[in-house]
């Protein structure tokens, strides 16, 4: 399910910082939450700067940048890996792109496993499959 969108002006990026945004997110997403690495999605939306705002600012009238981030995980996630990942997301994008930290915004989603599908599979079904054979596994010397 991990699945992070970015939301950017265009203009404030070159294609290699965009590239390590996308690299970047999907390695922390996938560290953070314990997750293969495959199953990782990262998107970037690049938007004309004419059509962004901040602080009631067109992007193309000012220097401010509006850069936003919204990342989903299937409900039961710990507050801890969701908040770490806020937080990393955000340095991310800091770092990257050499924005000022005061200008990102964030913000998690959770979503029921019985709403989400993998190949047309519930989630909440593969996910009960993947315990049980985790719980088979663990109890083999």
């Amino acid at each position: 399910m991990p699945i992070i969108h970015f939301h950017i002006a265009g203009g404030h990026a070159t294609e290699a910082q965009e590239e390590r945004l996308l690299v970047g997110a999907s390695q922390l997403y996938a560290e953070i939450l314990q997750s293969p690495i495959e199953r990782v999605r990262a998107f970037l939306h690049v938007y004309p700067p004419a059509r962004c705002a901040a602080g009631g600012m067109l992007i193309n009238r000012s220097s401010r940048q509006a850069p936003y981030f919204e990342f989903s995980v299937l409900d039961g996630r710990p507050l801890d890996q969701r908040q770490r990942l806020l937080r990393a997301f955000t340095d991310l994008i800091v770092d990257i792109l050499g924005v000022d930290r005061a200008l990102v915004r964030g913000q998690c989603k959770r979503v029921a496993a019985e709403d989400w599908s993998i190949g047309g599979e519930l989630a909440s079904e593969k996910r009960a499959v993947e315990i049980k054979k985790f719980a088979e596994t663990s109890r083999d010397p």
